[in-house]
């Protein structure tokens, strides 16, 4: 599957010679210039990018610079674009490619596709950190948003305060996402079960449908709309200046330039790879206040950050890496909140459902479902390879005995299940701040590789004690009479049900199948992730408390990688809402209140 510039579709192609013969053969056609593809007219492909003559091994659009150059059209990067072109040049430099004319980000039933697409074009990039666990990054226009479950959501009055944000731009800047792109979602069956479930289980009061984040039960926001069809991000360029603004996609930046002459480095311009593997220059601004943002998520932004020289020496110089700036925490303090799921088979058929219901608990944990992904017959028979998010019994092999032959095994017996066996849905337990931290590193000099990523997950004894807190809250959840509609239940209901999602749950790290009378090893075995990590560019340790990286002139860092812990249940709404709060801000001390935003 490709998406981007390219769009691939599979087609009956019957040729002359198909005819000749009498037969017909399946092809891929490849289709270039998709109507939908570029749905904004200052969006292009990043080789669009105009050449300068002189310069026969860099490229750079001739006499013209910007006063921001966004590095990451993602969660974050969009709107922060959308806001800033009110009144300045902008170019938003994005590695993938645009989510408007793929299907398996467009469309809720690909949801499950879309990250088993580990293809290089595709719009999730798998990683597996250190602890063994897969993970996915967002590589396609609108960043996160584009590959994640919709739920949205916003952070508590008390995460906006500890942060320092101002509550009325705050208050303003979330119903600018939120007029846009969100929605209010039509509860399933499945989803209605789980909140009466839970308010049966004492995760009360039900606040109804609200976007806060308050103690109970409640139903949230969604980027779905009601015919299943994602708005991300992207959909927010939709409020730019286009006269001000440049979306270049497939444009992988590699690195930050410096002019380090005076006392403090100052950022001065970008050099960025196009679609064809070609080289070009982009500069920055000399007007006072230009600057270079760094948009790129939790890994991307410390990792470019690395490879541009601002790190700890030693390791930029283990790599060759010129110093421009010494920092010791730059990738550090990185955390991931670890989730646990317990699939739960049912009786009849159950429909697709993603994210809708949230238990907020005082345990410290979030309690969320979604139902009817793994039924379908393409779901089935799609080549997920090693990261079935169905079913796992090559999980239980331990990674050096993963031989090829073994893999192919794997995937023959899945080919043969029966897609009736995943009828069903998942109750999803996360740990709301992890206490566990880690950190990324590099491997090498490539911006396309994953640098090594570890996350530490459980390290700290009260994250596995709060887990074990949330399974039990779950175990209680599945004995209501709300589930009886889905599953015959009988007084081992709940040790099946664990060893079931033990086999089920896919992770590189050893299993211990049978042995759920210890719910501390069930939380070992199955965990997984909600793609909720963050940090490596600590305000205070990285950026100061406008995001403005410390010892450098003319840069920022604006995204989650600035977040000591994860706001919300989910953290889109909030990744968004500091894309156009930062933007507004920026504007504010560029213009003065009177800023037209």
């Amino acid at each position: 599957m490709l998406s981007g510039i390219w769009r691939v579709f599979l087609v009956k192609r019957v040729s002359r010679k198909c005819r000749q013969a009498g037969s017909c053969e399946l092809s891929i056609c490849v289709q270039y210039d998709h109507p939908a593809q570029y749905r904004y007219p200052f969006i292009k492909p990043a080789s669009s990018f105009s050449p300068d003559p002189s310069s026969p091994a860099l490229t750079r659009r001739p006499a013209s610079s910007y006063d921001y150059i966004i590095v990451g059209g993602g969660t974050a990067g969009c709107p922060l674009a959308a806001t800033l072109s009110r009144n300045y040049t902008v170019l938003l430099l994005e590695r993938g490619g645009t989510p408007f004319a793929n299907p398996n980000v467009s469309l809720m039933q690909n949801f499950h596709i879309a990250l088993a697409d580990i293809s290089p074009t595709s719009a999730s990039q798998m990683f597996i950190s250190t602890d063994g666990v897969f993970n996915s990054r967002a590589r396609v226009l609108g960043g996160g948003t584009c590959i994640n479950a919709g739920f949205y959501t916003r952070a508590s009055t008390s995460y906006i305060k500890s942060v320092g944000w101002d509550d009325k731009l705050v208050n303003e800047s979330y119903p600018w996402i939120e007029k846009q792109i969100v929605h209010r979602p039509d509860l399933i069956p499945w989803q209605r079960a789980v909140r009466d479930s839970l308010l049966e289980v004492g995760i009360s009061p039900f606040n109804g449908f609200t976007y806060d984040h308050i103690y109970g039960t409640k139903v949230g926001g969604t980027i779905f709309d009601r015919f299943g069809r994602r708005h991300t991000a992207a959909e927010l360029l939709a409020s730019a200046n286009p006269e001000n603004l440049h979306v270049l996609v497939h444009a992988s930046v590699l690195k930050i330039e410096f002019d380090t002459t005076g006392k403090h480095p100052r950022a001065v311009g970008v050099i960025f790879k196009d679609e064809n593997g070609k080289k070009h220059k982009a500069i920055l601004s000399k007007r006072s206040g230009s600057e270079i943002i760094v948009s790129s998520g939790a890994i991307g932004s410390p990792h470019l950050l690395l490879l541009s020289g601002i790190g700890p020496k030693a390791e930029l110089k283990k790599f060759n890496i010129p110093v421009v700036l010494d920092n010791k925490f730059v990738g550090k303090g990185m955390s991931d909140n670890p989730l646990n799921t317990i699939f739960v088979p049912s009786k009849t058929p159950v429909k697709q459902s993603l994210i809708q219901t949230v238990g907020i608990t005082k345990l410290g944990v979030y309690i969320e479902a979604s139902s009817g992904f793994g039924q379908s017959k393409d779901s089935i028979h799609w080549d997920h390879g090693i990261a079935s998010a169905e079913i796992g019994q090559l999980s239980t092999i331990p990674p050096k005995q993963r031989t090829h032959e073994a893999i192919h095994d794997y995937r023959r017996r899945k080919r043969n299940l029966p897609h009736e066996a995943f009828k069903g849905g998942f109750i999803l337990e996360k740990i709301a701040r992890p206490l566990s931290t880690g950190q990324i590193s590099l491997i090498n000099k490539n911006i396309d590789d994953n640098p090594s990523i570890t996350f530490n997950y459980f390290s700290h004894p009260a994250d596995l004690a709060r887990c074990v807190d949330g399974i039990r809250v779950v175990e209680k959840m599945l004995k209501s009479k709300h589930f009886a509609p889905y599953a015959q239940y009988d007084k081992d209901v709940v040790e099946k049900l664990l060893n079931l999602s033990v086999e089920a749950n896919v992770n590189l790290i050893p299993k211990h199948t049978n042995d759920t009378k210890s719910l501390e090893q069930f939380c070992k075995d199955t965990l997984i992730t909600i793609w909720h990590y963050h940090g490596g560019c600590h305000v205070g340790k990285v950026v100061s408390s406008d995001y403005k990286v410390l010892g450098v002139k003319g840069l920022r860092v604006i995204d989650g990688s600035t977040f000591t812990e994860s706001p919300g249940t989910n953290p889109q709404a909030t990744v968004m809402m500091m894309g156009r709060y930062m933007g507004v801000k920026i504007l504010r001390e560029r213009l003065g209140k009177a800023a037209g935003v």
